[in-house]
């Protein structure tokens, strides 16, 4: 297949050789490849290490893996080997963008470094994401869970009187994703005017701080360090998990509106008036005894029934879901959040690329590959002589 194959969305045309693996770059590399970019995921012998990594499955396969690979072309390449050494390399200089992962400085023994891969490819946008940047955390293993360790975020999350928590997904992880996602494309533009490419560098201790705003802010600008609050807002009152005569319900009445409004539902007119919580730092230093005032009406009704009547009345709130229950409510309002990712016989279920373009919309071409699926392919087209000038041919 070549270049004209490709799919049809806004980056349509680019090649990129991804030699990352687990789920930073991996996640970046399929919004790329939704994106339209070809995109071939370079794997070891023994594969991505999601592959390994269930339950849960689908069809004997890690739901992990699948949910942050697809739309690639699987080529394992054994780097211990000096010919396959030979085709990753030929595939970085032919390579738009070369995206990575390894321990900083992992992969200049193979040649495949930014520097020696820019000789040969000066235009290349090179991607590389690790734990703590290449100085004096180089040698830190890169691993979400540690990151939201040392960033703080863990401090922040769980009971006031409780243990510090992890999120429940590797934010820092996706966040980082999405972070070289940017960089690559901010690069990509760049190159479009001087035809340079350029090294972007991400790192999950950086992503977690930049993603830490508003307490990040706090401690860089004010001195002031927070602390865990449960779902409670250090800033913000009503902004909190309240129960209901069921379950605990999420509102966010985070102007004097929007408490107006609230206040109106809940036939608690004169709580609006009163001095104590008239305004947000009032009702914010007096929350304690906020509190208590709300969940006594809302303990008069479920969860589900205060949700109908106070988005009815344009108070921000909504229902604590399950997983399943959050794709089913983005099914209602028509957001389409799963497609069906099919290649002849595999049909692989997938949640939606987050964004919506208006004339280039994101492609499903491909499921998630088999390891090595497009191996024979790929190895066939790197050993071609390239046919423009540039030393790049079409892609695979």
């Amino acid at each position: 297949m070549g270049r004209e194959s490709a799919a049809g969305g806004p980056l349509q045309g680019l090649l990129v050789a991804d030699f990352s693996r687990v789920l930073a770059g991996p996640y970046a590399s399929m919004l790329l490849a939704d994106m339209g970019a070809e995109v071939v995921k370079v794997e070891s012998p023994g594969g991505d290490d999601t592959r390994t990594w269930r339950p849960p499955v689908h069809d004997g396969v890690s739901t992990y893996f699948l949910g942050v690979n697809r739309n690639k072309r699987s080529v394992a390449l054994d780097l211990k080997d000096e010919g396959d050494v030979g085709l990753a390399q030929e595939l970085a200089r032919r390579a738009d963008v070369v995206l990575e992962n390894f321990k900083p400085g992992g992969l200049r023994r193979f040649g495949l470094d930014y520097e020696t891969v820019a000789e040969t490819n000066p235009a290349i946008v090179y991607a590389s994401i690790s734990g703590f940047g290449t100085g004096g955390g180089a040698s830190l293993p890169g691993y979400d869970l540690i990151v939201q360790a040392i960033s703080g975020l863990m401090s922040l999350t769980g009971d006031p009187d409780g243990s510090p928590y992890r999120a429940g997904i590797s934010v820092f992880d996706v966040m980082a994703g999405m972070h070289a996602t940017i960089g690559v494309l901010a690069a990509l533009h760049k190159r479009s005017e001087t035809g340079d490419g350029q090294h972007v560098e991400v790192n999950l201790l950086s992503s977690a701080l930049s993603g830490l705003v508003n307490h990040a802010s706090a401690v860089v600008t004010a001195g002031v360090v927070p602390y865990r609050m449960g779902n409670s807002h250090p800033s913000l009152f009503p902004y909190d998990a309240l129960p209901a005569a069921d379950r605990e319900l999420i509102i966010t009445a985070g102007n004097d509106i929007q408490f107006r409004k609230l206040c109106d539902v809940l036939e608690v007119p004169e709580l609006v008036d009163d001095p104590r919580f008239r305004h947000n730092h009032d009702r914010t230093a007096n929350r304690d005894e906020l509190r208590p005032l709300l969940v006594d009406r809302l303990a008069t009704r479920t969860a589900d029934e205060w949700f109908e009547r106070l988005i009815t009345a344009g108070v921000p709130c909504g229902p604590i879901n399950t997983v399943d229950k959050g794709v089913a409510f983005a099914e209602e309002l028509g957001l389409d959040p799963v497609v069906q990712v099919s290649n002849g016989d595999r049909v692989v279920p997938s949640v939606r690329h987050p964004i919506t373009f208006s004339s280039t919309p994101a492609d499903y071409r491909l499921p998630p590959p088999l390891l090595d699926e497009h191996g024979d392919e790929i190895r066939a087209w790197l050993t071609e002589r390239p046919a423009d000038e540039q030393g790049r041919s079409a892609t695979p």
